[in-house]
């Protein structure tokens, strides 16, 4: 009797397994490299704006703390909540994502993607990935038996994630489409669809894409500018971030030339503490810090990929393998852009970019993979299984 409290004791408040300790480490210290990139980053321009070099930083700190207490309390609620929540999460999400078009909503950059209530900013499609990770799962899991069939697999799935992803699209957030486009993908993928019937949404979708680039004249000079390579007449239109990014980059060299001391983030380059912060790593780390990144990443989704090895049940192997597609995926288009392998797409990189509502979303899905890891993990299915008998 006293084993199996124990046994139960530790599938509520957590078993101490390889899996769970690389993903919440790899994770935090993803976050705190973040800050410190994000206080060397925007530094200058916070300072030129009127604030002090900290303003950024500091912000950015409190959207960290508030993500990993998020992060810590979902990874200590029962798995069988995401389930119960899951239709609730994406209603929720997608009815912020509709207030975007209201008064409430604004935008910047050219996107239209963000709600602002008493001199706070929120980015809805960022809560929407996580309420799709866990919705997705939540349907695989319930027709698992029946997901062999096209149609079967597809509905609801496909209606609901085309919603969701429709609305960022009428915002003009391609690059959050793709991500949310790859992370619905794999949420199927993981959950056993066959290739063959994700392979002509697929196609369809890339088809989709051509009007939608082509109805931006913004897109269209980004995308010509990185099949036909930047010209002189190019450099103020479509090509100054990307030029200057490669710029960032190549003056790093191996070792970097010190972290505080890019000459890059001194308005020579946008969004250096966001989409292209990479580059000020590159430039201030060199090509060890750079790679030391890359790292992480590899590692962050190793550790995803034992979790959906070991995993019994299909929630647990959805979720994360979506998760994964997330954010390594985004990670991948963020580097890819900045090495100039893309053409601009405007994704922060996860964990480690400023912004608060992308942080808190990533923080939120890994609590909820450590929550389903827990239970679902070999060594507490077996104690459990040890503790019955």
């Amino acid at each position: 009797m006293g084993r199996r409290a124990l046994v139960r004791v530790r599938a509520v408040f957590g078993a101490p397994t390889l899996n769970a300790a690389l993903l919440s480490g790899t994770t935090l210290f993803l976050v705190a490299f973040g800050l410190i990139m994000v206080l060397s980053s925007s530094s200058v321009e916070a300072y030129v704006a009127g604030g002090s070099f900290f303003t950024d930083f500091a912000k950015q700190a409190a959207f960290a703390a508030v993500g990993v207490v998020l992060m810590l309390l979902a990874a200590r609620m029962p798995a069988t909540t995401w389930q119960r929540l899951a239709w609730l999460g994406i209603m929720l999400g997608i009815a912020l994502q509709v207030l975007v078009f209201t008064p409430l909503g604004f935008g910047a950059n050219g996107n239209r993607n963000w709600i602002g209530i008493g001199g706070f900013s929120l980015q809805p499609s960022e809560f929407v990935k996580v309420a799709l990770c866990v919705w997705l799962a939540m349907i695989m899991t319930r027709k698992q038996a029946r997901i062999h069939g096209f149609w079967q697999a597809w509905i609801p799935a496909g209606p609901v994630a085309a919603l969701s992803i429709g609305l960022v699209l009428l915002g003009s957030d391609l690059g959050t489409v793709v991500i949310m486009a790859l992370l619905s993908f794999g949420a199927l993928w993981f959950a056993g669809v066959k290739w063959w019937h994700l392979a002509l949404p697929a196609v369809g979708l890339g088809l989709l894409a051509v009007p939608v680039v082509l109805s931006s004249p913004s897109r269209v000079r980004r995308v010509t500018a990185f099949i036909q390579g930047c010209t002189d007449a190019d450099y103020y239109s479509g090509c100054w971030q990307q030029l200057h990014g490669t710029w960032a980059l190549s003056a790093g060299g191996l070792f970097g030339v010190g972290l505080g001391n890019s000459s890059a983030k001194w308005s020579w380059l946008p969004e250096a503490d966001n989409d292209y912060i990479f580059a000020i790593i590159g430039e201030e780390l060199g090509l060890l810090g750079a790679a030391v990144v890359l790292a992480l990443f590899a590692l962050l989704a190793w550790t995803m990929l034992r979790i959906v090895r070991d995993a019994s049940l299909q929630m647990t192997r959805v979720v994360t393998g979506a998760a994964m597609v997330w954010l390594v995926g985004q990670a991948i288009v963020n580097i890819g852009v900045v090495l100039g392998l893309l053409p601009v797409l405007g994704v922060p990189l996860p964990f480690i970019s400023s912004g608060g509502s992308q942080l808190i979303a990533a923080l939120l899905i890994v609590g909820v993979v450590l929550s389903l890891e827990r239970v679902d993990n070999p060594t507490v299915r077996g104690a459990l299984a040890e503790a019955r008998d």
